[in-house]
């Protein structure tokens, strides 16, 4: 989706440009020789100046919440999420479904780019394709991503490595909170809850 308001983009790009423009010829004292041509030479500088705003914004100002929604689109997700997955599998041995299993979402997220990786006591599964997607005929967002699934080693000859696909509402109130299901290439699906819990990115369950 767009990550950025375009229309207030543009007219932000040309404002911060012209600000700092306008600095460097403070700074440099051009403006008390009322030269335009020496002022004129000095857009390299301000290009080279716009320029590292542009790296930090990308790096780190996007995820300010005051500019969050009327010019940035995109939510920011990173940290670590805990809930549990329901699966509509059923052990062949007993012929029943299993209990809900505890889990864990990380996110990793930078301005162009997002991935995903949730672990369960079993097994990891890493995201191949990540995305932030607006529903059509409404303002609610999705958190949609495709994975591979890697179970431990000593259980794979009962679970197999697979792939799959999730999508997961964004919900901001009352909480911060992921909603939605998935769907494997085993034949199997069900649903996902979790709620935010730090912006620490753990590395185990």
């Amino acid at each position: 989706m767009e990550k950025i308001n375009n229309t207030i983009k543009i007219h932000a790009q040309i404002f911060t440009f012209l600000i700092i423009w306008a600095g460097v010829i403070l700074v440099t004292r051009t403006y008390s020789t009322l030269d335009l041509w020496m002022a004129v030479k000095l857009i390299p500088q301000a290009i080279s100046i716009y320029a590292i705003i542009g790296i930090i914004f990308t790096k780190w100002l996007w995820r300010w919440k005051f500019l969050q929604g009327w010019l940035i689109k995109i939510p920011d997700l990173q940290g670590t999420w805990r809930g549990e997955l329901k699966s509509d599998w059923i052990n062949p041995e007993t012929g029943k479904g299993i209990d809900p299993i505890p889990m864990i979402l990380v996110i990793r997220q930078t301005f162009s780019s997002i991935k995903c990786t949730l672990m369960t006591k079993e097994s990891s599964s890493y995201s191949t394709t990540a995305d932030i997607n607006v529903a059509s005929n409404s303002e609610d967002l999705y958190l949609t991503y495709n994975y591979t699934n890697r179970p431990k080693a000593t259980i794979r000859d009962r679970s197999a490595i697979h792939d799959g696909a999730s999508i997961l509402k964004i919900i901001n109130k009352p909480s911060k909170s992921l909603e939605g299901e998935y769907w494997t290439s085993r034949k199997t699906r069900g649903e996902m809850t979790l709620a935010f819990e730090s912006r620490d990115l753990v590395e185990r369950f």
